[in-house]
C-alpha cells in the first residue's frame, strides 16, 4: 500500500502541543481522514478503527517530543532547518519543495519547523502515514 505524506500549516503559537491538539480537533471534525467514513466518535476512536494504516493524518500523532518518535511530532533543530532549507526563516513553499527533508521522514512520525510569510509565523506539520 505505501505510506501517505500529509502537511499542514497553523497560526503560530508558542506552545506547540496546543496547536497541534487545536489541528487534531479540526481535522477530525471535518472528517479529512481514512476512516472517516466510519464514523468514529472521537480521534482515539478513529486511530484505534484503523489498525496499523492509522488515518493518514495528523490525528496519528498525539504529543510534541524533543526528538522524533512514533505517533509523535519533532522540531527541526536549528541546523536542520539551515540544511534543509538554507535559510532560518522558511517559507510554506520552501519547505514543500525540499525533496531532502520529506525523504528523510520516517513513517509514522512528524516533524513541525515554524515558517514565516513575511514578518508572521506559522507552524508547518509534515509527516507520513504508517505503511
Amino acid at each position: 500500500m505505501g505510506a501517505h505524506p500529509y502537511q499542514y500549516v497553523v497560526e503560530y503559537d508558542e506552545d506547540v502541543q496546543a496547536a497541534l491538539d487545536r489541528l487534531r480537533a479540526d481535522v477530525f471534525r471535518n472528517g479529512r481522514f481514512f476512516g472517516a467514513e466510519r464514523n468514529p466518535r472521537t480521534p482515539e476512536q478513529a486511530v484505534k478503527q484503523t489498525g496499523e494504516t492509522g488515518t493518514r493524518s495528523i490525528l496519528d500523532i498525539v504529543k510534541i517530543r524533543d526528538k522524533p518518535d512514533y505517533c509523535c511530532a519533532a522540531g527541526l533543530t536549528p541546523s536542520e532547518v539551515k540544511r534543509y532549507f538554507g535559510t532560518d526563516r522558511p517559507t510554506v513553499a520552501t519547505v514543500e519543495a525540499s525533496d531532502k527533508f520529506w525523504e528523510d521522514l520516517e513513517r509514522g512520525k512528524a516533524r513541525f519547523v515554524v515558517v514565516y510569510e513575511g514578518e508572521e509565523k506559522k507552524i508547518f506539520f509534515a509527516g507520513y502515514s504508517f505503511d
